[in-house]
């Protein structure tokens, strides 16, 4: 072999060497997901945590609520077309505290996946209500102050599984705090100085608000609506109201109101909507509400049924 083929093979192996090289380079570069440049998939599993979510997110994600407008998340079953899409989020977040039937079994399901699950109230301390049996009461999300921790937690899982964006997340989620911490304060200002401190509700949803502005809650139901009272019970109820004056009883928009209004039509009372904000109406969307626009329905209706200076 002269001195020319010699040069000619030993350029021709090289240049097969950097096509390849460059070959393997490019299908990574296309194949692979740049950190940043791609949309996080998160689920939440009830209206309070996709609010949360969203205003975290902002544009680096597409948020997800599974449970549809108009029902109900304690007895909420997730479709198959949600379970695909829990399995293909980055991040899923539940309230657990028992609120979610399916939470832990799906918490199971995804250890051996990429996913990163948030309980939401993990870590919270969570009061105990004594029905048939000692259990949680998950209804965090309505006490601002609770809330807030919860929107950490969220804002949490957002930077480890896109650490890229941790300084957007870290903004939103400072915004969002400090608004919970004006509602937080207006709470606080509008139920100052009222002439009533029971409520009366449809279900006890509403023990952490309650407890956190110095009320007392009185339910119709148990932690979840579907639990009937029984007739004792609602002439307990009935005759509470009466004895302590109470000239509201509150219903909710997302179950029956005619337990409520049995029991004001009972005592001479008047009906008014506190909502436990467990999901809005179609209504609802329609019109623009979100979190922090009905819990100042919430306040306004206290205001009234509390008879508020």
């Amino acid at each position: 072999m002269n001195k020319n083929t010699l040069l000619i093979f030993i350029l021709g192996f090289v240049f097969i060497g950097i096509s390849y090289f460059l070959g393997v380079e490019i299908f990574k570069n296309n194949t692979q997901t740049k950190p940043g440049t791609e949309k996080l998939q998160v689920v939440a599993s009830f209206y309070p945590l996709y609010y949360f979510a969203s205003q975290i997110a902002g544009d680096k994600a597409d948020v997800t609520n599974i449970t549809p407008a108009g029902a109900e998340p304690h007895d909420y079953e997730p479709s198959t077309q949600d379970i695909g899409r829990i399995e293909k989020s980055s991040i899923l977040i539940i309230n657990g505290g028992q609120l979610e039937a399916w939470g832990d079994k799906i918490k199971e399901d995804l250890q051996s996946k990429n996913i990163e699950v948030v309980t939401a109230t993990e870590g919270l301390v969570t009061q105990e209500f004594e029905e048939e049996e000692l259990i949680k009461d998950p209804h965090v999300w309505l006490d601002p102050v609770l809330a807030k921790k919860e929107v950490e937690k969220i804002a949490q899982a957002f930077i480890k599984v896109d650490p890229v964006n941790k300084t957007f997340y870290e903004s939103n989620e400072i915004n969002l705090e400090n608004k919970l911490g004006s509602l937080d304060k207006s709470f606080k200002e509008g139920l100052r100085d009222c002439q009533q401190k029971n409520i009366v509700t449809s279900h006890a949803a509403f023990r952490y608000i309650a407890s956190r502005y110095g009320l007392i809650q009185i339910s119709i139901s148990g932690l979840s609506p579907d639990q009937e009272p029984s007739p004792k019970q609602l002439a307990e109820v009935t005759r509470f109201a009466r004895t302590n004056n109470v000239k509201y009883i509150f219903f909710e928009t997302l179950i029956s109101p005619k337990l409520s209004e049995t029991i004001a039509k009972e005592i001479g009372a008047k009906t008014l909507v506190f909502n436990p904000l467990e999901g809005l109406t179609k209504d609802d969307e329609a019109v623009g509400k979100d979190y922090l626009s009905v819990q100042q329905e919430n306040l306004a209706s206290l205001r009234v049924a509390l008879e508020c200076k």
